[in-house]
């Protein structure tokens, strides 16, 4: 037999109570103490519009759920004996969302407080154990094991649609595992969690470690990059080391890997990281992948997206206004379209509430991705179909097919529409009442009051308020007011309103769903008592509810730019074929300077240099009589376009870090740089240890991606330091742990650097003589990348450029490397070089030098501005570096104070700026000078290339004008225009009642050599 929902207290249509059924299938493994209630859980829910996936839909159908799994779905559902019917009669059934980037029921990690001043650096790890040595790493962190059910947290995530949640612990680089678990509380643990180990989870935050390394984003990478390298070799020489870190991470690798990233740079590092260890992550974004859509989606990467939309800012006040960049007006606009931007891309993407500190916003937000692009059904397949998919648990979460958990939503009307009221969600087959909303009673009705003549009566309206009138047999119409409350009903209207003296009838019924009819009893304005009835005429029309949606017309935004910050453009220039006419050329070559003549670009190379050329048949011409045109120039000591730190100074030796991993190419200053006539640089890891990281080489190519910023094929090189910074002269006086503390210590740790890297190669080498029956008997050395990179000094494949001042350790340095077999390919800074500048002759090393820099430390109090001109004068190559992204802008006058301080000549100065650091980097064959053949690295001028007054008129990199002048005052205009157009945007916003926020000050940093932290601000 069937059991009537009315009898049960259940009537409406609607289940009541926030749980009202209790699981009904006893658990095997647990006793159960008391009484035990024996009814199954067998439910059917009729004449529902169900969709099973994101794409299936069914009309007028039953789902039967029987012990929390889904039993059978469609039209012709067969119910059993016993079942709760539930008549679902203009409802929408969903399945369950799925959120994949959750901390459900996992306890907090925080960084233990500090008390009072710090005690000093931390070397070690103080985690107890057979674990790795670095705090960060530790994958043997199990969510299943930490996870406790949490009613309060899961009844946030359930109110927005979420089924069933992939929960960990976001802490450290390597975080371990994640569960999935069903968000039903009503159940234990063991019984709601649906996968243990369902994917593996990483980042490049270190979290709550209080060990120093890594203190930077490289040094994040980097020590991941290890981890991977170590678990390989423990995995083959597993008797060698019983590290439970490494192990876990080992069984991980078959797991899907979820990556937490802070931007879209970082979600291409971390693609490019996993990519070299055959791991293909799933990236768990910040929302701003639109701003580089084409890249994001080579990476192959499937998304997780978050809704965390930012506020609009207060901009009332003009100063307020000012301090928001352009960056942020332009995120804040576009930022809601983010979703239907990637999947108009063919991104795939799963949706989640991450981020959101309050999770109410998550499905208003939704409706606003909706509003600009996103379907319906791409949004459903986001929350269900495709986080499933991801974590492999497609067979049982995200949709709606026998066997499957009973995790299902009932709504009032489709998912996205406006009106539409999540009712209930329904947990492996436990239901969570969310909503209520009174029965749909609106159409049309025959009326019969006692033994009065019989009328009709009309409901419109709303369904929770519906306008009630009433038709009389005369046809005269009156109006009156109809309150619910579930199914009791009050009737109340006046049947001859302008009748002097005449009263209102009043009727209180109910309604009977079976039958579609209201009836009770009522009182006349006489007081007599009467009883009433009005059924339903079922050829009536009523008003129906929407049952499609239809598609918004996306809001008008601005467009996309490269890069997404000041000065960017909508798309990067491309290559073109140029004739500068008439012009005095800088050579920086034997021809010297030439004047009135031609230079012809073309496809990114110096084509031709003469005069009187022709320009070919779809170039053009630009005019440079008058002015003056120069090879770009080189900046050999650079700290600009670094994210995430410039020094991972925490351990004396780190040669394992590199920058190319972090190269930054929005930050500004590469624009600002083009604009003073750059158009390479060398960035350097900072002066914190005597062994640092390894350069990045890149070019000013303002707008693209990091890997395309840097120089291909270019020669690896690698910063050392010497001096205060390495032993910590100005660090504090707790800074006492680190080894070296003196000068002597700095020369031990390059002896000691160089010894292990020799044994190293030596154990190597050993090793790949061996016959393949060996191999397979032996163990193979572990790869070391800190001692790899010192290899490749000794086998002068990586070069070493030197942050030194005195002569006492300039000499050191070099005996150090006489001895141990090394050689230093540019000392850089070398105030004191011309007190060595013989001896550096004499090995071939290279002086990259300040132009007039001096008593700003102890160290460089016998610094003097004729420095660069007696290196020079010695026959050494001699540069004029910047170590200052302000500096870089202006290196063409530097450059010029080595004639006042020298008299060097014109061109022996300007040389200092262009092919002379081409050659300290290795880069002369392409770069440094105007020569045929060579890469179109060229810079026209509006004066005397050395003179206070010059100006870049045009800079080309690879043959694209990258900046000019006038572009530069287009670029200007533009973004004041789109300032403007925004900030008016969000003035609407704010009058509209938009939430706001108030801006943040943004203080102008950049790195130097001794710039300790991760952060940095960009002016923008």
């Amino acid at each position: 037999m069937r059991i009537d929902l009315r009898r049960l207290g259940l009537a409406g249509g609607l289940l009541t109570g926030s749980l009202t059924v209790a699981y009904a299938q006893q658990p095997a493994t647990f006793p159960r103490n008391g009484v035990y209630d024996q009814r199954p859980g067998l439910y059917a829910f009729t004449h529902a519009t169900i969709f099973t996936d994101y794409k299936t839909r069914l009309n007028d159908a039953t789902l039967l759920i029987r012990d929390g799994k889904v039993e059978a779905v469609g039209t012709k559902v067969k119910i059993p004996a016993g079942a709760v019917v539930q008549d679902l009669k203009g409802r929408f059934i969903y399945p369950g969302f799925v959120d994949l980037y959750a901390a459900y029921g996992v306890p907090e990690v925080k960084a233990p407080e500090r008390q009072g001043r710090r005690s000093g650096p931390q070397m070690e790890s103080t985690k107890a154990g057979a674990y790795d040595w670095n705090q960060a790493i530790h994958p043997e962190v199990n969510a299943a094991e930490l996870f406790r059910a949490n009613a309060e947290q899961a009844d946030a995530y359930r109110r927005q649609g979420f089924g069933a949640v992939l929960t960990h612990q976001p802490d450290g680089i390597a975080r371990g595992t994640a569960a999935l678990v069903s968000l039903n509380t009503s159940r234990r643990e063991s019984e709601v969690l649906l996968q243990d180990r369902a994917a593996a989870a990483f980042s490049f935050d270190k979290g709550s470690s209080t060990q120093d390394y890594p203190s930077s984003l490289m040094g994040s990478i980097a020590l991941l990059r290890q981890s991977y390298l170590d678990a390989d070799w423990n995995q083959r020489n597993p008797t060698r080391e019983q590290n439970l870190s490494l192990r876990a991470l080992n069984q991980q690798r078959s797991l899907p890997a979820i990556f937490e990233v802070r931007d879209k740079l970082n979600a291409l590092r971390a693609d490019k990281l996993g990519d070299e260890f055959g791991v293909q992550y799933i990236i768990k974004g910040h929302g701003d992948e639109y701003q580089r859509i084409a890249d994001i989606k080579a990476t192959k990467a499937p998304l997780i997206l978050t809704l965390n939309f930012p506020d609009a800012y207060q901009v009332d006040d003009v100063y307020d206004a000012a301090r928001v960049s352009l960056q942020e007006l332009k995120h804040w606009e576009m930022a809601p379209a983010n979703p239907a931007m990637l999947a108009k891309a063919g991104v795939p993407f799963a949706l989640s509430t991450a981020d959101l500190k309050d999770k109410k916003k998550f499905l208003p937000n939704l409706r606003k991705a909706v509003q600009y692009g996103l379907t319906e059904e791409q949004a459903l397949q986001a929350l269900t179909a495709i986080p499933a998919t991801l974590v492999k648990a497609e067979d049982r979460v995200g949709a709606l097919k026998p066997g499957m958990e009973a995790n299902f939503l009932v709504c009032s009307n489709r998912l996205l529409a406006e009106d539409n009221v999540l009712l209930d969600n329904w947990v492996q087959g436990e239901r969570y009442q969310l909503s209520t909303l009174p029965a749909d009673y609106r159409g049309v009705y025959t009326l019969q009051v006692g033994q009065q003549p019989g009328g009709r009566l009309l409901l419109a309206g709303k369904p929770e308020a519906p306008e009630l009138k009433i038709v009389g047999a005369a046809g005269d119409t009156v109006k009156g007011t109809m309150s619910v409350n579930g199914e009791l009903a009050t009737l109340v209207f006046n049947p001859n309103p302008k009748a002097k003296g005449s009263g209102a009838i009043r009727l209180s019924g109910y309604y009977t769903a079976e039958s579609r009819t209201f009836q009770g009893d009522g009182q006349l304005p006489d007081a007599t008592t009467v009883k009433w009835s009005a059924q339903r005429l079922e050829e009536a029309t009523r008003t129906a509810r929407r049952d499609s949606i239809k598609a918004p017309v996306p809001p008008q935004l601005g467009a996309v730019q490269y890069p997404f910050v000041a000065y960017g453009r909508a798309e990067v220039p491309t290559q073109q074929t140029i004739l500068i006419k008439n012009t005095t050329v800088w050579t920086s070559e034997a021809a010297g300077k030439l004047e009135n003549a031609d230079v012809l670009l073309q496809n990114g190379k110096i084509a031709r240099i003469g005069r009187n050329l022709s320009v070919p048949s779809g170039g053009r011409s630009i005019d440079g009589t008058g002015k003056h045109l120069t090879p770009g120039i080189i900046d050999e000591h650079s700290h600009l376009a670094i994210s995430g730190g410039v020094n991972e100074g925490t351990q004396s030796v780190t040669s394992e870090v590199s920058i190319a991993d972090v190269v930054d190419p929005e930050d500004v200053d590469v624009y600002r740089d083009l604009a003073g006539g750059v158009v390479a640089a060398q960035l350097l890891h900072g002066s914190a240890n005597p062994i640092g990281g390894q350069s990045a080489l890149i070019k000013m190519r303002w707008g693209m991606t990091p890997e395309q910023m840097k120089i291909q094929g270019a020669t690896g090189f690698i910063k050392f330091a010497l001096g205060e910074n390495v032993k910590q002269s100005n660090w504090g006086e707790l800074n006492t742990v680190r080894f070296p503390q003196t000068r002597m210590g700095t020369e031990q740790v390059f002896v000691d650097a160089f010894t292990r890297a020799k044994e190293y190669e030596q154990e190597w080498k050993a090793w790949n003589k061996l016959s393949k029956a060996k191999r397979k008997k032996g163990e193979a050395p572990r790869r070391d990348l800190e001692l790899e990179a010192l290899v490749e000094i000794l086998n002068k494949q990586r070069f070493i450029t030197c942050h030194s001042y005195v002569q006492s350790e300039i000499n050191m340095l070099m005996n150090v490397a006489d001895r141990m077999g090394f050689q230093v390919n540019t000392f850089t800074h070398i105030l004191e070089g011309y007190k060595v500048a013989d001896k550096m002759k004499e090995r071939g090393i290279n002086a990259s030098t300040f132009s007039d820099w001096w008593a700003y430390k102890n160290e460089v109090r016998d610094a003097i501005p004729y420095n660069a001109s007696i290196m020079h004068d010695v026959g050494l190559n001699v540069a004029i570096n910047s170590d200052d992204a302000e500096m870089s802008r202006r290196l063409n006058q530097e450059a010029a104070k080595t004639v006042k301080y020298g008299g060097l000549s014109e061109e022996e100065a300007l040389k200092l700026v262009t092919i002379n650091p081409a050659k300290m980097l290795h880069l002369d064959k392409n770069m440094g000078s105007i020569k045929e053949g060579k890469d179109a690295d060229v810079v026209l001028w509006t004066d005397h290339p050395l003179s206070i007054y010059a100006r870049a008129e045009r800079t080309f990199v690879d043959g694209r004008e990258m900046f000019s002048l006038e572009t530069d005052q287009q670029l200007r205009q533009q973004m004041q225009q789109e300032r403007l157009r925004i900030v008016q945007k969000m003035l609407e916003a704010k009058k509209s009642g938009a939430t706001t926020q108030m801006p943040t000050a943004r203080p102008n940093k950049h790195y130097h050599c001794d710039t300790m932290g991760e952060e940095k601000e960009l002016d923008q």
